[in-house]
């Protein structure tokens, strides 16, 4: 294949309303493969390090390391994939998050178990990185939102099916079995790879200026970041605790997480469509609104109404956030800093789902979880001028 801009002209020259062409079809297949791939380990392999004698420090661990891997890996994706285009990138992804995991099915030292989840949290990070690109520049400029908001459907089930799967899997057919199945999902995207483009147009004037260090000096990447990690910190908080907070019931707790789950992908997805139509910055206000109200709300966590409720609005909130933020970043960077802005949006995602635990458990500790909760709220109301001022912004801009 040439360049994006080449695929971008044919696809607008077969039809301009068409949102999924074979390539946008590979990558969406791309992403769901290697989310697939991450979930249905994530929780499993934290057990199995603690069930080979290395108890709750050995878990959390595991989980640390791939957290660090993936954040490596969006640090240094804008750059490898200017040097090496997009294919490469992504075999390079799909290949360090699927081969190391067969490494523990050989030997289940605990140094093994950390290298290979370092390893496969660096071949994550690209993947994700890579394939959020790849959909940014394959969609139709006029439908970007939208096709964005569909990419976030692919992103979001994923966490929904194969999270309880891996436990399920593992429980019932054994562990090698997860892992087996974790290291063919991730390989999947090799397949895709001849049918999508190798990289953006080498010409671009702007391509000196699109690395991550450049984009991060951007007020217009910067603060779209910003507002997003104000909501992942939110999102980091109830994915890690509301389970563990002591009025709530598992069910409780697992039925809001799913609450959370589902609203967030309608949100990304109408999100896409009401941007595309009316501008993405005018929904940002509105999402940081209806976020920090359902995260306020978890001020009652004994009662299963507000839990419910109060997940579902911040799950719509934040749905809506990841498509405004990122379609802004990406409208603002030339074709060669598509990467870039990827880089950025997905470094926001996962500072902000490592930072609020780690601030919220020392929160807890004072005022206990349901005000934490509320308090966790109020950073997105903070965030409230910011979004206003990018509305602002772009109302400005020409065109």
């Amino acid at each position: 294949m040439s360049t994006v801009t080449h695929v971008q002209r044919s696809a607008h020259s077969r039809s301009r309303s068409q949102l999924v062409s074979g390539p946008i079809a590979l990558v969406l297949l791309s992403i769901f493969c290697l989310l697939t791939s991450f979930y249905l380990l994530v929780s499993v392999t934290p057990l199995y390090a603690a069930a080979a004698g290395t108890g709750t420090a050995g878990a959390g661990l595991v989980t640390g390391v791939l957290l660090l891997g993936t954040v490596a890996a969006e640090l240094a994706s804008s750059y490898l994939m200017r040097r090496y285009g997009y294919r490469t990138v992504l075999a390079a992804g799909a290949l360090l998050l699927g081969v190391p995991s067969l490494a523990m099915l050989a030997h289940g030292a605990m140094v093994i178990i950390v290298i290979a989840n370092a390893i496969r949290g660096f071949g994550f990070g690209l993947g994700t990185v890579v394939t959020g690109a790849l959909a940014a520049v394959l969609v139709p400029a006029n439908r970007r939102g939208e096709g964005l908001g569909l990419f976030g459907i692919a992103d979001t089930v994923p966490g929904v099916v194969a999270l309880p799967s891996g436990l399920w899997l593992a429980g019932h057919v054994g562990y090698a079995a997860v892992v087996i199945v974790t290291a063919a999902t991730a390989l999947v995207p090799l397949a895709a790879i001849p049918w999508l483009p190798g990289r953006t147009d080498q010409a671009d004037d702007h391509a000196a200026s699109s690395g991550l260090l450049a984009g991060l000096r951007q007020p217009n990447q910067l603060r779209p970041a910003l507002i997003f990690a104000a909501s992942t910190v939110a999102g980091g908080v109830v994915v890690s605790f509301l389970p563990l907070a002591a009025d709530t019931s598992r069910n409780l707790a697992a039925t809001g997480l799913l609450a959370q789950a589902l609203t967030a992908t309608v949100g990304r997805w109408w999100a896409g469509r009401f941007g595309d139509r009316h501008g993405h910055a005018r929904a940002l206000m509105p999402a940081l609104v209806i976020a920090a109200i359902g995260m306020i709300a978890m001020i009652w966590l004994a009662s299963p109404i507000a839990v419910v409720a109060g997940m579902s609005l911040f799950g719509a909130g934040f749905g809506m956030l990841q498509n405004s933020t990122f379609v802004l970043m990406v409208e603002r960077m030339p074709a060669s800093g598509v990467g870039t802005a990827s880089a950025i949006w997905n470094l926001a995602y996962d500072v902000g789902y490592g930072a609020g635990p780690a601030a919220f458990g020392l929160f807890a500790g004072f005022t206990g979880c349901p005000v934490a909760f509320a308090l966790s709220g109020l950073l997105m109301v903070v965030a409230l001028p910011a979004a206003r001022r990018e509305r602002s912004f772009t109302s400005r801009r020409p065109g």
